[in-house]
């Protein structure tokens, strides 16, 4: 049974941290080979469970270490049906990943959730690439592709799903319309360019206004995933209200663009204790910035100073 669906605790001004790049993590320090950059088909073998399991214990360690909430992503990112096609994933089984994966992270919160708060998220990614667009969908087309996955999410036990890399402003509108008819929370993070804009060109500022005006305002909050903190800053030069609605962040370690980074095959890991730094002072633009982690080319290295930055309680003494 799903704990906090009624009741998001990170609403609250609680620290909340999240993992980091999953997928470059497993593919640049794990040396696992993840076809179409999905991370759900481990879920296929024993061994693959136990990687993303002990991933994902990594994150809920730390959170006890440091006394913050935690957010756990699920796995999920590409299971929709295109990328479930590629990868040779049937309706069915496609269903059956993305439960799996949601049981997975139960079992990590059930091993932790005396000590605390801990969040469980059904992750859903776009349609398509993620670094550019290559095929646009009305906000109703996008809908009903994305509503299999959210049905899924709320039949289990994910408190909310969380739709990331939305690279245009009518995707995200098609899942938080799809989210609402599932009577399932939903957070939406948008993914920018170097210039701080969305990859359709679009402010940041319009993303979250125009998502808000054409769902009733039915996302918990919003997020901004996958940029480097140089490349959200120019997005937060404009004032207004839109910025209290963006409550997360799990940005690049690499100041490289989409472009750049789609064309290495070496990991930009950059700078942990700097990426700290920066997200202390994102929340002096986001001011109910509380909801922390990582993208692609971060680790645990990264999160652990964020949570520093972020004033995260002191680590227990060695004994």
């Amino acid at each position: 049974m799903a704990r906090y669906r009624n009741r998001l605790p990170q609403l609250d001004d609680e620290l909340f941290i999240t993992d980091a790049g999953l997928e470059t993590g497993l593919v640049f320090h794990e040396g696992v080979d993840l076809p179409r950059f999905a991370a759900f088909v481990l879920l296929r073998e024993a061994h693959g469970t136990s990687l993303l399991r002990a991933y994902y214990e990594r994150f809920a360690d730390m959170a006890d270490t440091y006394r913050t909430g935690l957010v756990l992503e699920a796995p999920t990112w590409r299971a929709n049906r295109d990328w479930g096609a590629r990868l040779g994933y049937g309706e069915v089984a496609l269903a059956d990943a993305n439960r799996a994966a949601v049981a997975l992270l139960a079992e990590v919160r059930a091993r932790h959730e005396s000590e605390r708060l801990i969040v469980i998220s059904g992750n859903l990614g776009p349609r398509g690439d993620g670094y550019r667009i290559d095929a646009r969908m009305s906000a109703h087309a996008a809908r009903d592709y994305h509503l299999p996955q959210l049905a899924v999410f709320a039949s289990t036990e994910a408190d909310m799903a969380a739709a990331f890399t939305m690279t245009y402003i009518d995707e995200a509108i098609g899942i938080v319309d799809a989210a609402a008819s599932c009577e399932l929370p939903v957070a939406v993070s948008f993914t920018l360019e170097t210039d701080g804009r969305l990859p359709s060109g679009e402010p940041l500022r319009e993303a979250v206004e125009r998502t808000d005006a054409e769902t009733g305002a039915y996302p918990a909050y919003y997020m901004i995933n996958c940029a480097h903190p140089d490349h959200i800053a120019p997005a937060l030069r404009a004032d207004g209200a839109w910025r209290e609605r963006i409550r997360g962040v799990r940005a690049n370690a690499s100041r490289r663009s989409h472009a750049e980074l789609g064309e290495s095959g070496r990991l930009d890991d950059g700078d942990p204790r700097e990426l700290g730094m920066q997200y202390a002072q994102l929340r002096q633009r986001l001011p109910r910035l509380n909801v922390a982690g990582g993208c692609c080319g971060t680790d645990a290295r990264h999160i652990e100073a964020i949570c520093r930055a972020l004033g995260a309680g002191s680590p227990a003494p060695a004994v």
